[in-house]
């Protein structure tokens, strides 16, 4: 039970840093496109990841 816990904190973790790099490799008009502004991406990544 422990490990599964572990492992799925750590596949959260990996998904919050993909949701992070994606986003900000995108430019300031894109995510404005999106409703996103720049310093919002790590919530929107902390929301994605813990959804999941």
């Amino acid at each position: 039970m422990f490990v599964t816990y572990i492992l799925s904190q750590i596949r959260a973790y990996l998904r919050y840093r993909e949701t992070v790099r994606e986003l900000s490799q995108l430019g300031d008009r894109e995510l404005s496109d999106l409703g996103i502004v720049r310093y919002d991406i790590h919530n929107i990544a902390r929301t994605s990841a813990a959804a999941a």
